[in-house]
């Protein structure tokens, strides 16, 4: 099999599909086209997303960036009904269009992992159109990983959207009382919501063995610990993360330390955490620094911590009785960033 091309909705379904074309060792590119998707802030907001999920990753994103308003509508007034077999037959010919131009061998959809689309519709359309480009429809029912997905997705603190996607589907969201769930396919379950809240930690000397991960040393820990308030990311009945944020005038903190469960590593919870606490300082203080390794720099960037303000020459040699190492890199200066927690 060659080269496929993934027809993508949005950026939580997407989650699952590719992790599995990645097991299968299929190699694939991801293609956005959604004439479907109203309002336009809607339409901007899941594009944008599921661009952001994937910049930084090896999977390459390709955009046609047409907000089908006007030709949607206008195919489907009067046969409201039936406006799913237009809406899956535009955008997979748009696909398979694009996957012939641009040599690839086949295509498939991320349709197939929610249980609230047609798979029989979808598989007919699929084949159809790829027999008709001289293609290979992948079909591949995604829907046992749909759970994982929706819960990925929530982790990362990605953007979800609250319905399909088509104004009759948003009106449908409002008007239509105690909806029936679809039938899901043996091993596919509903998503379960899990119960996130940020805390304030009491009990501070509780999470002194985590804080090392971020800090290996209890004499700087101590330095900065009981001078600071301690909030902690609570999933469930476990805390997952945990930062320190340490007062430094009437406008200023400081971000001290940001740590997260090895195993829980990878889901957005740290950026989950830092993003509530952000919000509820603003109300009171202006700007919140934080000092990094150059390692660490990048993620602080994403975060909103955009403004360079100092470095501090070999801090980690000076302050540390041992050398800190972060993968191959040897730390020795602290970088301090700033964020405006006002700015907009």
């Amino acid at each position: 099999m060659g080269k496929i091309l993934l027809h993508t909705c949005c950026g939580p379904c997407s989650i699952y599909c590719t992790k599995t074309l990645k097991q299968m060792n299929i190699d694939f590119e991801i293609l956005w086209y959604n004439i479907n998707i109203h309002p336009y802030m809607e339409y901007v907001s899941r594009r944008d997303t599921l661009i952001n999920l994937y910049k930084d990753t090896d999977i390459k994103v390709n955009v046609i960036d047409d907000y089908g308003l006007i030709e949607f509508t206008r195919n489907v007034v009067q046969r409201e009904n039936a406006r799913c077999s237009f809406c899956y037959e535009t955008r997979l010919r748009k696909t398979a269009e694009y996957a012939k131009a641009n040599g690839f061998t086949g295509f498939t959809t991320t349709l197939l992992i929610s249980p609230y689309q047609n798979h029989e519709l979808l598989k007919q359309i699929g084949e159809k159109l790829a027999k008709e480009y001289d293609l290979e429809f992948i079909y591949i029912d995604f829907r046992p990983g749909f759970r994982q997905g929706q819960q990925e997705a929530r982790d990362l603190g990605i953007y979800m959207q609250k319905y399909c996607g088509c104004v009759y589907s948003e009106e449908s969201r409002y008007n239509t009382p105690n909806p029936q769930k679809p039938v899901l396919p043996k091993g596919c379950e509903y998503p379960i919501r899990r119960n996130v809240c940020v805390k304030k930690i009491e009990n501070k000397d509780d999470y002194i063995d985590l804080l090392l991960d971020a800090d290996p040393s209890k004499t700087s820990i101590y330095k900065y610990l009981n001078d600071s308030d301690v909030y902690g990311l609570q999933v469930d009945e476990e805390i997952v993360s945990v930062a320190v944020i340490c007062t430094i005038s009437k406008s200023t903190l400081e971000l001290k330390n940001l740590v997260t469960k090895e195993e829980h590593r990878g889901k957005g919870y740290a950026k989950k955490l830092l993003k509530s606490l952000c919000g509820n300082y603003k109300q009171k203080y202006n700007k919140m620094l934080v000092g990094t390794s150059e390692n660490n720099i990048p993620f602080y960037v994403k975060q909103g911590f955009d403004k360079y303000e100092n470095t501090i020459k070999n801090y980690f040699v000076d302050n540390y009785d041992e050398e800190i190492w972060e993968g191959d890199l040897h730390c020795t200066d602290m970088y301090y960033y700033s964020k405006d927690l006002k700015k907009k």
